[in-house]
């Protein structure tokens, strides 16, 4: 089993920044590909970020591409998510996963979420 808690989410202005993080227990965090995903109000759940576990490998989708960098902190059992940019279509309930393959994008466990709500 793994336990992921988010943290970081809240309120910005378009344009502003927000930083996410997952505190990860319960398995072997530096050798767990991570990554991030959303979900805005009635859709469906999307791939944001990944990063594998040595940090060196890192993808995202093209909504975010260049605005949202995904980092880890393999001593901290910590994974981040820094959004700059942000518009008011990054507003969802921010997932943090663990396990996390290609394709299609997938995980073995999810965090509760963290709301991030963006407003023009």
């Amino acid at each position: 089993q793994v336990q992921l808690v988010e943290s970081g989410g809240g309120s910005a202005q378009a344009g502003g920044s927000l930083r996410l993080s997952c505190a990860a227990s319960g398995r072997t965090f530096s050798s767990t590909n991570m990554g991030w995903f959303r979900q805005a109000p009635e859709k469906e759940r999307e791939f944001v970020a990944y990063i594998n576990w040595s940090g060196v490998f890192t993808r995202y989708s093209e909504s975010v591409k260049g605005r949202f960098t995904v980092s880890r902190d393999n001593y901290e059992n910590t994974v981040y998510l820094q959004m700059n940019s942000l518009k008011p279509e990054d507003t969802a309930v921010y997932y943090c996963a663990a396990g996390v393959t290609f394709p299609p994008p997938s995980y073995d466990y999810l965090g509760q979420g963290t709301q991030v709500t963006v407003s023009s």
